[in-house]
């Protein structure tokens, strides 16, 4: 990965960077954390300008993340719906009920989801299912991945050879949204098993 990420910027420069972060979008799996950081660490070291490192690895946040909008604008409300209810344990009220919660709240959800791993890149496809204001979803996106981004290049800028120690702070970080997430699922479906199971518990009892 990190071969592969440095021959982009050894080929392209900064732009190089930022189609790495533009695929990180689109394939979470690629880390941004290991990215970010070694732009800095090669503007650190003169091989790119650090404001063109900003500029692009944003710039690529924007692109990764306005593909992901049109992938969900595509999808729409009705097929989302549609999926939902072909989906085991999951009801066309859950979908319903995240739909009010992000009418509510999308705008805080795109602008601090640029900051959490995993849903940095997920919540640009809700965005585009509810058809959230382009220039809204634009600059809230370019905002907060702006942020992420800056703190992330400066810190390998800073640290030099040291770099891959931002990746290990993350990492923490990244561990413990997962966990976190996981936790939620499993409740989720512990709910959702316990529901379907008390209607045929109280119809024995009934026959009992």
């Amino acid at each position: 990965m990190e071969k592969w990420i440095n021959s982009l910027m050894d080929s392209l420069g900064a732009p190089g960077a930022g189609i790495a972060v533009a695929l990180e979008n689109l394939f979470p799996p690629i880390p941004s954390e290991v990215i970010l950081p070694m732009a800095g660490f090669a503007a650190a070291t003169g091989r790119i300008g650090l404001l063109a490192a900003l500029l692009w690895t944003t710039a690529g946040s924007v692109v990764g993340a306005l593909a992901l909008y049109g992938v969900g604008a595509l999808l729409g409300r009705e097929r989302t719906l549609a999926i939902a209810a072909r989906l085991p344990l999951v009801k066309v009220s859950d979908v319903e009920r995240t739909e009010a919660w992000f009418v509510r709240h999308g705008a805080k959800a795109v602008f601090f989801g640029r900051m959490v791993p995993i849903f940095r890149s997920l919540i640009s496809v809700p965005a585009g299912v509810e058809r959230m204001p382009l220039p809204a979803f634009l600059a809230l996106t370019t905002l907060g991945s702006a942020i992420w981004n800056t703190a992330f290049v400066l810190a390998g800028y800073a640290l030099g050879d040291n770099w891959e120690q931002v990746t290990g702070f993350v990492s923490v970080y990244s561990k413990a949204v997962l966990g976190t997430a996981v936790v939620a699922v499993l409740c989720f479906v512990g709910i959702r098993l316990g529901g379907l199971l008390r209607p045929g518990q109280g119809a024995r009892r009934q026959r009992r």
